[in-house]
Parts: structure tokens; C-alpha cells; sequence
């Protein structure tokens, strides 16, 4: 079978092409950097694609030819610079559920959510709940699957958060301890698409994939300290709402700066509401039970890596912020003290071009740190902030050689600098 897969290097997507591989299945993603694709998953065709931009049945034609079924494994948590949930989630997948029944592609796989509804109060279900309902009034052989906290070696999302909160030295910090969640292991979801995809008898259904039992949001991410290997906190502080809704706004303002920050208002909302389903349908129509969280960690045991993903993932916000500001915090000290800083070079280079090079330098600085807040423009940023710090290493070096032997150190603090902007570009992959 020829299987369109959108969303296909994503967290869920990438173990459903796996697994559809794997049973013999033909796969087609579709993403949106095609070549990130390839990297990802070499064995699969991909296809170049931005569901932002796919918003008519027109629009699908050229990426359906051959193709006999389609799996929608896409999606984003909220809207901000890459994505808007209206256009992603709702109006490019009613366009595609339009375009297949007159292509006569009939078999539909559709990943929502646990609590997806048309008039759900997030953006993220509503729009979910409404490319849902457009599916079940459509002709297809559709299936909808609702997975509850996916679980995967691979950190994104939810789980990236909470490994992110089992990091947290000495005392464990959490708020919506009582958010009540079930899980479910990624090759679990993986599965069921596959099966959906090949048993007619359970087209045309809804099932939540989810563990038979609740836990808490405390216990989970307790488990996942467990997990990682480190040490049982001293104490559990239970952070207030808004607390969690404030640091959640200022994660809101990083989306819209193409940042996919996994603390945000909608996923405080979620989980405010339980992330909870029913795991019997599936069980009756399949005889399939899943994993309990403890069950699926089993399968997957923590090594090095996890552990220093989870401490950097804990740390990487405060770096990226803190480097941003001191480059611009540098820029406007440098016009601030202008004349000062243009009398330590006048004597070599003149007075004219000693302040035009304090206010190149100052307006190059301010520039680099603001291109660090922005996603798309972080790692250039990161970049030009180290070649920076090499010209005003050798230019130190040259016009003021007697700064290496200052108390203070202006030149040896260069070298950490380019060591904090190297260690950023490292740490700067999203997937």
C-alpha cells in the first residue's frame, strides 16, 4: 500500500513510517523541509509541503497521485511564527479529506487528541475536534486515534517537558500536581495506525489510545526522575496556576518568535483538564491492552543521553536569554559610554574613526543579541556572535595589548564567550 504521512518526521510520525516500513508498506512523507526528511528517515520518498499553505482540494492533486491511503500524524501545539492551528490542523485537512474522496483515496488515519471537540475551549483541540467531525462526515474509511502522553526515546513536546521538570535539582518544582494523564507508548500508537489501516473492522471509528490507568502529573514526573536515575527530591513545591500561566504567557511570546517552547498557556490548559480517555473500545474491537507508564519506561532504559538532554533542556532557555542580553546589554553600554570607550583606541586610529567604530560596534552587538531571540535567526546569530568575539579578540590584541594585562581580564573573558556561543549552536537542534 502507498501511504502519505503527514507530519512524518514529527514524534509520532517518524514511528508510524517505521512501522509501516517494516510491514512492507510503500511510505510518502510529507513535511515541510523535505531534506530534513531524508536525513531523518532515508529510506522513505519525501515530498515538500506547508500545510499552511495546502488550504484547497486544488491544493493536494500533485501529492496524491498513487497513493492509497493517508495518515495525519501532523500538528502543532499552538499558533505563533511557523504555525497557525486554523490553517494546520483544521483548513488544510478538510481540504485534503475533500481531496481524497475525489482522488479515490478512501483510507484515512487521523491522530487527534483525548478531549478534541469542535467547541473545545483550546485552539489546538477546537481546530482538532473540528478536521474530526469534517472526517466523519466525509465518504472516507476513516479512523481516529486518540493518544493520550506519548512516550518515546525521542523527547518533543510534553515529554520534553517533563523530563525538562525531572532535571530540577535538589527539590522538585510542579505545578498542576493533580492533572490527572493515562500514557501511551510511541510504538503502541504506531501500531494501531498500521492496524487501522489494514483491518476494515475498524474503520469508522474513534478510539483513545491510553494506558488502562490514570496517574497524577506528579507521580509522572516523579517516575521520570526515577527513571533518569536521579535522586528523589527533598521536597515537592506545588507551584500556584498563575504562577505556571505566567511563565506560560512568556513561553507564549517565544512562540511568536518561532520558538516551539513545550511550557505554553495551551498546554497548562490541557492539562488543567485532565488528558484522560477510554482505553475499552480499543481493547474490545482489538483484544489489545497497553503498556502502563512503568511497563513502557522498562522497554526504553535511561542512559547518559536522556540525562543530559533533560539537565540542558532545563538550562538552555536561561542560556539562550542571558546571551541574548548580554550582547545587547554590551551594545548599549558601548553608546552609553561612548566618549570613554572611544578614547582608549583615539590615539591609534583618530577620534572620528575611534567613535564610528564604538558605534558599529555597539549597533553590531545589539544586532547580534537580538537575533538570538528569534528562532529562525538563532544559530546565524550564535554564529556572527563568535566571529565577533575573534575580530575583537585580534582587534584588542592590536590597538590595546596592555587590556591582557588589565586586572579585569576584557580579553580573557572573549575566550568564554565564544565557548558559551559554541556550546548554544550545539544545543540549538529542535529534533
Amino acid at each position: 500500500m502507498n501511504v502519505l504521512v503527514l507530519g512524518a518526521y514529527g514524534l509520532i510520525g517518524q514511528a508510524v513510517v517505521r512501522e509501516l516500513v517494516a510491514r512492507g508498506h510503500d511510505v510518502i512523507g510529507l513535511a515541510r523541509a523535505a531534506a530534513r526528511g531524508e536525513k531523518l528517515l532515508p529510506e522513505v520518498r519525501w515530498i515538500a509541503g506547508d500545510l499552511n499553505q495546502l488550504l484547497f482540494p486544488e491544493d493536494w492533486d500533485g501529492h496524491l497521485a498513487g497513493i492509497d491511503a493517508v495518515v495525519n500524524a501532523s500538528g502543532a501545539l499552538q499558533s505563533g511564527m511557523q504555525d497557525d492551528l486554523g490553517r494546520v490542523q483544521r483548513d488544510s485537512i478538510v481540504a485534503l479529506i475533500g481531496a481524497c474522496a475525489q482522488a479515490g483515496v478512501l483510507r484515512f488515519v487521523q491522530i487527534s487528541a483525548p478531549g478534541a471537540e469542535q467547541h473545545a475551549a483550546t485552539e489546538f483541540m477546537a481546530t482538532k475536534g473540528e478536521a474530526d467531525a469534517a472526517l466523519r462526515a466525509s465518504s472516507l474509511e476513516w479512523v481516529i486515534l486518540k493518544p493520550g502522553l506519548v512516550i518515546s526515546e525521542t523527547a518533543y513536546g510534553g515529554t520534553s517537558l517533563i523530563r525538562m521538570l525531572a532535571a530540577f535539582p535538589v527539590v522538585q518544582p510542579i505545578a498542576l500536581a493533580d492533572a490527572r494523564l493515562q500514557s501511551i507508548d510511541v510504538r503502541d500508537v504506531a501500531r494501531a495506525v498500521a492496524r487501522a489501516l489494514s483491518e476494515p473492522g475498524l474503520a469508522q471509528e474513534d478510539f483513545d489510545l491510553v494506558a488502562p490507568q490514570s496517574q497524577s502529573l506528579e507521580e509522572i514526573v516523579l517516575t521520570f526522575r526515577d527513571w533518569l536515575g536521579f535522586s528523589r527530591p527533598a521536597a515537592v513545591w506545588r507551584l500556584p496556576l498563575w504562577l505556571a500561566m505566567a511563565m506560560g504567557r512568556i513561553a507564549d511570546v517565544a512562540g511568536h518568535l518561532g520558538w516551539r517552547a513545550p511550557l505554553r498557556t495551551t498546554a497548562l490548559k490541557v492539562l488543567d483538564g485532565d488528558v484522560i480517555g477510554d482505553p475499552e473500545p480499543w481493547r474490545t474491537a482489538t483484544g489489545e491492552e497497553f503498556l502502563s507508564l512503568a511497563e513502557t519506561l522498562k522497554r526504553m532504559p535511561a542512559t547518559r543521553q536522556e540525562r543530559m538532554f533533560a539537565r540542558v533542556q532545563l538550562v538552555f532557555p536561561v542560556a539562550v536569554v542571558l546571551f541574548a542580553m548580554f550582547w545587547i546589554a554590551s551594545g548599549v553600554i558601548g553608546l552609553w559610554q561612548m566618549t570613554r570607550a572611544a578614547s582608549l583606541i583615539a590615539g591609534q586610529v583618530g577620534e572620528m574613526a575611534a567613535s564610528v567604530s564604538v558605534v558599529g560596534g555597539a549597533v553590531v552587538d545589539m544586532s547580534v543579541g537580538a537575533a538570538m531571540l528569534v528562532r529562525q535567526t538563532f544559530v546565524p546569530a550564535c554564529i556572527a556572535a563568535v566571529l565577533v568575539s575573534v575580530a575583537y579578540l585580534i582587534l584588542g590584541s592590536f590597538l590595546t595589548p596592555e587590556l591582557w594585562a588589565d586586572p579585569l581580564g576584557p580579553l580573557m573573558k572573549i575566550f568564554p564567550v565564544i565557548g558559551v556561543g559554541l556550546m548554544l549552536i550545539a544545543m540549538a537542534e529542535e529534533r
